[in-house]
């Protein structure tokens, strides 16, 4: 199929994209990487009147600023997966990106774009949440700056009012004694993922006791969500019940790609998975 007719405009500025989003309403759509939104588009479930493109209002690279790591929107996957800055202070976005789609994908990908859209089994919304960066959003009255674990509402939903754009992508800067691992189970290389989990540790001092734990998962239910980890204090030997315990209290979706019940044990097992190479990575 091919898309229904539309306008297109391309907006010199985020300041333009947003007038034109408040005029327009539900009849306009952005346009970052287009990598889920022209199948859309083709298929037809999406007709906007509208197309904004707004890709000529910001060429800005990824930088470092006071320990955030502050990512464009328009930042390419593929600009994460090989980006130095990136690789040294959040390798687990970079190592996550590997599993994004494929090349092509990868190429014209945007992050600002990936959020917005908001798939539930987004290996970028995990992330986002596992590492607790925040977006910057802009909107007629300005920026406004959202926790990623505020951002997502529910199945390619966010918070965002309907004239808002994500501009920018602020993510802390990998510390010391700070363990990572990105894991995740799809049924051929390049589809969506049945299962994702991003786990961040800290250690406490010259120990493998865990300070502190975030843990996201991806495909479980109809967002991106945190668990409750209760990892404080624990170890090496405390690691398979802690896993347990977050796959007993998720509640995932039966589709045709698996059940809940497989969903809820392959959790489990990426769980442990991801905290036991977390610790490895954190342990100098």
């Amino acid at each position: 199929m091919v898309a229904s007719a539309f306008e297109y405009v391309a907006a010199a500025s985020y300041d333009e994209a947003v007038r034109l989003l408040a005029e327009h309403g539900d009849d306009a759509k952005i346009l970052a990487g287009g990598q889920s939104l022209m199948p859309m588009l083709n298929l037809r479930f999406a007709h906007p009147g509208l197309l904004i493109d707004i890709n000529p209002a910001d060429d800005r690279p990824p930088s470092l600023e006071d320990g955030l790591i502050r990512l464009p929107a328009l930042t390419r996957h593929r600009t994460l997966l090989e980006h130095d800055l990136v690789r040294q202070h959040c390798p687990l976005l970079a190592d996550a990106i590997r599993y994004v789609g494929n090349v092509r994908v990868r190429n014209r990908g945007t992050i600002g774009g990936s959020l917005a859209h908001a798939d539930h089994t987004s290996e970028i919304g995990c992330c986002a949440l596992a590492t607790g960066a925040q977006v910057i959003a802009h909107g007629p009255d300005g920026d406004r700056t959202v926790p990623a674990s505020d951002l997502f509402a529910g199945y390619w939903t966010t918070t965002l009012a309907d004239s808002e754009i994500i501009t920018d992508v602020l993510i802390p800067a990998a510390r010391p004694r700070q363990g990572w691992s990105f894991q995740e189970m799809v049924r051929r290389t390049s589809d969506f993922a049945i299962v994702a989990v991003a786990v961040t540790i800290n250690l406490a001092e010259r120990s493998r006791v865990i300070a502190s734990a975030t843990i996201a998962l991806a495909g479980v239910a109809d967002r991106v969500i945190l668990a409750d980890p209760e990892l404080e204090g624990s170890t090496d030997e405390d690691l398979d019940a802690a896993a347990a315990r977050i796959a007993e209290r998720l509640d995932p979706p039966d589709d045709v790609h698996a059940s809940g019940q497989y969903r809820r044990r392959l959790a489990q097992v990426l769980v442990a998975r991801a905290l036991r190479e977390a610790i490895t990575r954190a342990t100098p």
